[in-house]
């Protein structure tokens, strides 16, 4: 009885020992899981991103001049010659326009696949590579749950969403540059924040102003930790405020064949900074609504929008007001961020209606961002519409494929991106006394009846012959 007793004891003993070994096994696994989603999710918002853009470049459906006037960019700096972007005007210097001179750090991947696809994807992987310390910060703060929702609202907000689709811009090394400060500083650790800021005056002009800014909030988290790191962020903030005026007043004008900056005309002498109020609160509300629910405003990690939000809204372009194109984009991870932050500072909130709304808004951003997503470029990628390469843009690169490499052309938006790779392409209409081999038209809405006379408008002692058709594109030859 006794033996049997001590049989039936070692048993249970051993049966308890696996389960307590399975149920650590599958503890270490939840957790090894947790710790590598954050790149997990990266990964899957590359692989989205990527389709979108390359398969709208493949649809033929590019949306503006961008893409191309990087391309000329890029492929200047991956010869190693100056970056001419002719689109701009016959030997415009890219960095007489904007100063971004970090483009030229996709010059080695562009020289080994020379196609504006290589921009494409290298957007792509640079907005995800961001999502891994949005969501590792937010973890940190709020719990690894938490944080996974933090990071899926941030890979799906509207300002990432609209960048990927509208083409290539410098914009994408801001991003992550900011994100990873941003960690950095929820992090407490001063150095790596300002170190993460500083590249930024080489992504473009005005982030120098967003460096001066992210390094005052720095030297502010930092004062009752360290004084040495309060000096180090004023150090910073006083480089990043000196960088954008020398940019500005000094190495623009430099590179620009008229010695100054273009973009002057833009604020200097434009409407009242409340033209155009509705709009501007409009996306204001985009902004801080779906994306924090308001709660972000609780954090001063906010301030750092405000250079990019000040430029915006003082513009006289009212192109810059709206929540179209790429430029709200670096917009996203300060507003996550901030969003962490404050759901973390709520919690020591005396009121319990506000420690409760800040537990549950990470869930609610992220099932927002999913909510709206269907009507934003990713929800495209449902559609079999998005997959299939139309008849039309299979005619339209027949036709362009007409026109030898190396040939000069004048093109208009839809096939620069097509020919910058391999021809000298101008904008249509700003020549400036060049005479082109060939011009390149969409003419898919047939608003150009006689391709003859435009040709003749356009350039009066050449003359010009329909050379290919399809698609609704149309490529001109000059009679020699």
């Amino acid at each position: 009885m006794r033996a049997d007793t001590v049989t039936a004891a070692s048993a249970h003993r051993a049966e308890t020992t696996a389960a307590d070994a399975h149920a650590e096994a599958v503890r270490t696994g939840a957790r090894a899981f947790a710790d590598r989603a954050p790149v997990l999710l990266a990964l899957l918002m590359f692989a989205g991103y990527t389709a979108v853009s390359v398969l709208r470049f493949h649809r033929m459906e590019t949306r503006s001049w961008d893409l191309g006037i990087f391309e000329q960019a890029v492929r200047g700096y991956a010869y190693l010659q100056a970056p001419i972007v002719d689109l701009k005007g016959p030997g415009t210097h890219v960095l007489g326009d904007h100063f971004s001179p970090v483009t030229a750090l996709l010059a080695p991947a562009y020289r080994v696949f020379p196609t504006p696809v290589t921009l494409l994807v290298a957007q792509a992987a640079l907005f995800a590579l961001a999502v891994v310390p949005v969501t590792r910060a937010a973890g940190r703060l709020l719990g690894r749950g938490k944080g996974a929702a933090v990071g899926v609202a941030f890979g799906l907000s509207w300002g990432v969403q609209q960048a990927v689709d509208f083409d290539f811009h410098e914009i994408c090394f801001a991003v992550p540059l900011i994100a990873f400060s941003l960690e950095a500083l929820l992090a407490r650790r001063w150095r790596a924040a300002l170190l993460w800021a500083v590249p930024l005056v080489l992504v473009k002009e005005d982030l120098g102003a967003t460096v001066c800014v992210l390094a005052l909030v720095t030297a502010w988290r930092a004062r009752r930790f360290s004084r040495r790191a309060v000096w180090w962020a004023l150090g910073v903030a006083v480089f990043g405020a000196l960088a954008a005026l020398l940019t500005f007043t000094v190495l623009i004008p430099a590179f620009n064949g008229a010695g100054g900056y273009d973009y002057w005309t833009k604020v200097d002498g434009g409407p009242s900074p409340l033209a155009g109020a509705e709009t501007k609160v409009r996306t204001l509300l985009w902004l801080l609504l779906p994306t924090t629910g308001l709660l972000a405003l609780r954090s001063p990690l906010l301030l750092v929008a405000a250079p990019t939000l000040g430029w915006r809204f003082l513009s006289a372009d009212d192109h810059y007001w709206s929540t179209d194109w790429h430029y709200s984009a670096v917009l996203m991870p300060v507003l996550l961020l901030a969003l962490a932050d404050a759901a973390a500072g709520a919690r020591r909130s005396p009121r319990l209606w506000v420690r409760r709304y800040a537990d549950r808004l990470p869930g609610c951003a992220a099932a927002a961002a999913l909510a709206l997503t269907p009507s934003l470029p990713l929800g495209s990628l449902t559609e079999s519409a998005t997959w299939r390469k139309p008849e039309r843009a299979v005619a339209a690169e027949r036709a362009l494929d007409r026109i030898p490499d190396g040939a000069t052309v004048e093109a208009d938006v839809g096939p620069i991106s097509r020919l910058t790779g391999r021809c000298r392409v101008l904008w249509i209409g700003d020549t400036r006394g060049v005479v082109p081999d060939y011009i390149a038209l969409n003419n898919t809405s047939g608003r150009l009846r006689d391709p003859y006379a435009y040709a003749h408008d356009l350039h009066p002692d050449a003359r010009y012959y329909v050379h290919g058709e399809g698609g609704g594109y149309l490529v001109l030859k000059r009679r020699t």
